[in-house]
C-alpha cells in the first residue's frame, strides 16, 4: 500500500510539473493534510466519547444486563458456547460497539471473544463454527448509529450528517442477517474436520 501511495504522489508531482501546475499540486497537498488533521481530531472526540460510554456501561453492569438479554439469541447463534459463559458478554460488547459504529473499539473486544472461543475449540488447527460466525457478523458490520461516518461527514461540512443513519441501518441489517444465514449454511456444507473423522470411524 505504501508503494501505491508513493507512486500516486510521484506521478502527481511529475504531471503537475509538465503541465505547469506544480503550485496547484503543492496547495492540494497542504489543504489535504489540513483536512486530514481536522478529520482526525473530530474522530478522536467521537471515539473518546463512545469508548467512555462503553466503559461506563461495562462498569455499571449494563453490558452484563445486555448479555443476559442477548443470551437466548446468542445460544441459538453460538450453540457451541456454554450457557452463562463470559464469552457471551464479550460477544454482546462486540455487537454493541459495532452497532454504535465503533469498529476500532469492537476489534479488541472481538479478539477477546475469539480467544475464549479458541479455548473451547476442540480442533486447535481450524476455526470453530462460532469463530467463523462471529467473524462473519463483524465483517457484515451491523450499525445502528454509524458514529464514525457521521463524524467524517460533519468534519467535511455536511449540513445533515445524520441522514446516513436510515440507509446504513437498512444495508447493514441485510448484510448482518445474510452473514449469519450463510455461516450456518456453510456449517452444514463443510462440517468440522474432527466431526468428519468421527463419522468415518463409525
Amino acid at each position: 500500500m505504501n508503494y501505491i501511495w508513493y507512486f500516486l504522489i510521484v506521478i502527481s508531482i511529475i504531471f503537475g510539473a509538465f503541465n505547469g501546475k506544480l503550485n496547484d499540486v503543492a496547495n492540494a497537498i497542504f489543504s489535504g493534510t489540513e483536512l486530514a488533521v481536522k478529520i482526525i481530531l473530530t474522530l478522536l472526540g467521537i471515539m473518546t466519547f463512545w469508548l467512555g460510554i462503553m466503559k461506563i456501561a461495562e462498569k455499571s453492569g449494563i453490558v452484563e444486563f445486555l448479555s443476559k438479554i442477548l443470551n437466548p439469541i446468542a445460544q441459538k447463534i453460538f450453540p457451541e458456547i456454554p450457557k452463562d459463559s463470559p464469552i457471551i458478554g464479550d460477544v454482546a460488547m462486540n455487537f454493541s460497539a459495532n452497532a454504535l459504529g465503533l469498529a476500532n473499539a469492537a476489534t479488541p473486544i472481538g479478539i477477546k471473544a475469539i480467544e475464549g472461543m479458541q479455548e473451547l475449540n476442540k480442533d486447535k488447527e481450524s476455526a470453530s463454527n462460532s469463530m467463523c460466525t462471529l467473524l462473519a457478523m463483524n465483517t457484515a458490520g451491523f450499525q445502528l448509529i454509524p458514529a464514525t461516518v457521521i463524524a467524517i461527514l460533519a468534519a467535511n461540512g455536511c449540513n445533515n450528517p445524520t441522514e446516513i443513519i436510515i440507509p446504513t441501518l437498512i444495508v447493514t441489517s441485510t448484510a448482518f442477517i445474510s452473514a449469519i444465514i450463510i455461516a450456518k449454511l456453510f456449517k452444514r456444507v463443510f462440517p468440522p474436520q474432527k466431526d468428519c473423522e468421527v463419522i468415518n470411524a463409525d
